[in-house]
């Protein structure tokens, strides 16, 4: 039997958050009387954890006002994370089915890891997750492997201490291929989020998923060209 493991992103992978994301930010830019943005710029201001946000947010002459402006986003953000929040279409089945065929599942993601949980827990109560891990003090963000190397220790913890024949990180953006590349794991670039196919082609994404349902043919293909 196969011990395989999928890491998924959450922001513009598994759900879309970015209205309420902006919604936030738009809150705290209001307040300090800056420039609000369409819903559309902020697919380019995400990705790279909160306090980026808020910087690329700012007019160019205000960078150094990100701290106020995440204070601002996080009060407004703590109520309000699930008003538009939703997963995108097939998620939830595409996780169900690879769960029934074994496949441990797992999230990394930049977005705060209160947030995130909080997220997964209210969207995906059933899906069997060994680890939601987001943005903390404790690890560096995305990119940099350490979020991928603490699942992995979950995976092995598990009983039995298996050991990953396969695993995979599927993620809407340059950051997402890129750690999938870093922690020499296959990235699936989701083309639906917010950044779409040509920034992950231009990544090197090792495949593309149009639908969530593509995600499950992927590794169910991939794991069958696996040997036992």
């Amino acid at each position: 039997m196969k011990n395989d493991l999928a890491i998924f992103d959450l922001d513009g992978t598994l759900a879309d958050t970015l209205c309420d994301l902006a919604d936030a930010t738009n809150h705290g830019l209001k307040i300090l009387g800056y420039p609000e943005h369409d819903y559309d710029k902020y697919r380019y201001f995400v990705g790279n954890g909160v306090r980026k946000l808020c910087e690329r947010a700012l007019p160019e002459d205000k960078k150094d006002e990100a701290d106020r402006l995440l204070e601002l986003f996080s009060s407004y953000y703590g109520v309000h994370f699930l008003d538009k929040t939703q997963l995108y279409p097939g998620i939830h089945d595409m996780l169900k089915r690879l769960s029934a065929d074994g496949v441990m599942l797992a999230v990394a993601t930049n977005k705060p890891q209160t947030f995130a949980r909080e997220i997964t827990a209210a969207l995906l109560p059933d899906i069997p997750f060994i680890s939601v891990l987001g943005g903390c003090e404790e690890r560096p963000k995305k990119p940099d492997t350490a979020v991928i190397q603490e699942i992995l220790s979950a995976f092995s913890a598990l009983p039995g201490s298996p050991e990953a024949d396969r695993v995979y990180m599927a993620g809407d953006s340059d950051v997402d291929i890129q750690t999938a590349k870093n922690a020499g794991v296959t990235g699936i670039g989701c083309v639906w989020g917010f950044r779409g196919l040509e920034e992950l082609s231009a990544a090197g994404a090792d495949f593309i998923a149009r639908t969530a349902g593509d995600i499950y043919s992927i590794i169910s293909a991939d794991r069958g060209s696996l040997p036992e």
